[in-house]
């Protein structure tokens, strides 16, 4: 019971949750919400099973444990004894509620973590908290930050919520596309956080992806946008790749390496065709550019096929779009692959002061050098890449190249 109870909560629990703050009006009544039903959902459907709609039972037995736990709270300020009651004439039956409304639940939740009111790192940590589910610690490495700050912003945010009075809805035709921007960034992060796994043996968490491709999907019904469609064609073309990221031992394959054969052609080709839409439509922003970097080399029959002219040329709209060192890294590697290592490398010299703390830095030099045979160099960015990575299959695959090179870990 407990392995089918873990796998409704995996695939059910932001869905409810979402539903259940709308119910209750509150997010830590929510949670707690959540976790109560889920417990019970342990003991009281262990004898035959879990029903025939366990969203629904679920979301039932949290406002009713809601409920009862304000009611006895009510003992103490009888105030909360009328709001009690207000929740139990107010609740729709959750048997009640449809597919769609769990979507718009999600909407909500999403534009209510992202309202202006609060400040934007807080706006995408709450979004990636209670949307998605995310640990601290994996929002941290998000943001390069550490665990207890994104805590503290996380209870802030909802704090902030509370007391002002933030509505739980998705905002009228004037607010939206200025809320919209923060909501991209958000699923963004989720999806980058599932495609490359902060912790664990998996490169890749799909429940993560595949979460941030429905949220995808579901903002382009809201608001069809160009940027919105953008973000939504990079998370196909990227995620058509997933199959083919890993070895059967469970080791990374680089982009170079992989089974081309393994790559989800339906997302491919949905991605490129909104790539090729967005851009005739002369509107695109950075999401599109990123989308249309992926959809060059999906459309590569093996590596050495790949036109690095062209996306060498996108990471240059992309740069004058976003200048940072991490999309002129990349640029870096494109230059690397057209004109040869020693150019890449000239270029990620250039931007170590401000990506010493990047393990893929330090990794992206190591491999030119490698090819360039300065192995003594290789082993030394490495090693700095080695002290840095933090995902197991990452780390297995430059203790590897160490190896190779005659080097200890």
């Amino acid at each position: 019971m407990r392995e089918t109870v873990d796998a409704i909560y995996r695939s059910e629990s932001r869905r409810i949750l979402a539903t259940l703050i709308r119910l209750l009006g509150d997010f830590e009544l929510a949670e707690e919400a959540v976790q109560e039903a889920f417990a019970a959902a342990m003991i009281q459907w262990e004898p035959s099973g879990p029903p025939d709609n366990p969203r629904a039972w679920l979301i039932s037995t949290g406002r009713f444990k809601a409920i009862d736990a304000i009611r006895r709270r009510a003992r103490f300020d009888r105030s909360l004894g009328a709001i009690a009651e207000q929740l139990d004439e107010d609740a729709r039956d959750p048997f009640e509620i449809d597919e769609q409304t769990v979507k718009d639940d999600t909407l909500r939740l999403i534009f209510t973590c992202c309202h202006p009111a609060l400040p934007p790192e807080a706006r995408i940590a709450l979004t990636l908290r209670e949307v998605c589910g995310l640990t601290t610690e994996e929002i941290a490495r998000a943001f390069l930050s550490k665990p207890t700050a994104i805590a503290q912003r996380i209870v802030r945010a909802k704090a902030k919520i509370r007391d002002a009075g933030i509505p739980y809805k998705v905002p009228g035709a004037e607010d939206l596309a200025d809320r919209i921007d923060t909501v991209l960034h958000v699923v963004y992060l989720v999806f980058n956080e599932g495609y490359s796994a902060s912790f664990g043996d998996s490169v890749t968490r799909t429940d993560l992806t595949g979460e941030a491709i429905r949220l995808g999907r579901l903002l382009r019904e809201l608001l069809p946008e160009p940027e919105v469609e953008g973000l939504l064609a990079l998370m196909l073309l990227q995620e058509s790749r997933s199959s083919a990221r890993m070895s059967s031992s469970g080791d990374l394959v680089l982009l170079e390496d992989q089974d081309r054969s393994l790559w989800n052609q339906d997302y491919m080709v949905e991605g490129r065709e909104i790539v090729l839409r967005v851009l005739r439509s002369g509107q695109f922003g950075t999401y599109c550019v990123q989308a249309a970097i992926a959809a060059v080399h999906s459309e590569a029959l093996d590596s050495s096929a790949t036109d690095w002219v062209q996306i060498t040329a996108l990471y240059d709209v992309l740069l004058d779009l976003q200048p940072s060192p991490v999309v002129a890294l990349n640029r870096a590697v494109a230059v690397a692959m057209r004109d040869g290592p020693s150019a890449g490398i000239l270029q990620i010299d250039s931007l170590m002061d401000q990506l010493d703390g990047y393990y893929l830095a330090h990794s992206a030099r190591a491999e030119l050098c490698r090819r360039l045979g300065r192995f003594d160099e290789a082993r030394v960015s490495y090693r700095r890449a080695l002290e840095l990575a933090q995902q197991d299959a990452e780390r297995r695959f430059l203790e590897q190249r160490l190896l190779a090179l005659g080097s200890l870990p």
